[in-house]
């Protein structure tokens, strides 16, 4: 289970993951080598997936965000490999989720404008056999953050991570 300390170090982590070992340790209240050991102990344990710089979207020319949603009547794992592949490929879908109910799967793609959109969605029906796609245009990011709830959390870790 984390304790406080390792809570409070996920939460700078996850606000600025490019501040040093000593700074971490100065606001956690820790000496560098135990902040350090407890960084590793989550890394291993896959509590921590990566540590990323995240990006403007707007500034580097990738203003148009669309959620797609698909529906396929085809649920067999060769199709659903086939799938995989081609989404996996395609750099423009930053998440893919596997849904419950009316939706099968839901897609975040960024690209430039409606023309790079057009041009993906045609590459995207190329790829795979769907049976319906639909696209919803985001107008306005009200809100956005890749920081998780860290004061909901009850971790499920591995019993030999050792945290």
């Amino acid at each position: 289970m984390l304790d406080p300390i390792d809570r409070k170090i996920l939460a700078l982590l996850q606000n600025n993951a490019g501040l040093s070992i000593a700074e971490i340790a100065q606001k956690v209240g820790l000496s560098q080598t135990p902040c350090w050991k407890r960084i590793q102990k989550m890394e291993q344990a896959g509590i921590i997936k990566a540590r990323v710089a995240l990006l403007d979207a707007k500034r580097l020319n990738l203003g148009l965000t669309v959620f797609v949603i698909i529906r396929t009547n085809q649920h067999d794992d060769v199709w659903l490999q086939k799938f995989a592949r081609a989404v996996k490929e395609m750099p423009e879908i930053t998440a893919i989720w596997r849904m419950a109910g009316d939706i099968d799967y839901l897609l975040r793609v960024v690209v430039k404008d409606m023309d790079a959109y057009d041009s993906f969605y045609k590459r995207l029906i190329k790829r795979v056999a769907l049976s319906d796609v639909s696209s919803t245009f985001v107008m306005e990011e009200i809100k956005y953050t890749t920081a998780l709830p860290l004061e909901l959390s009850t971790p499920v870790v591995p019993a030999a991570a050792g945290i």
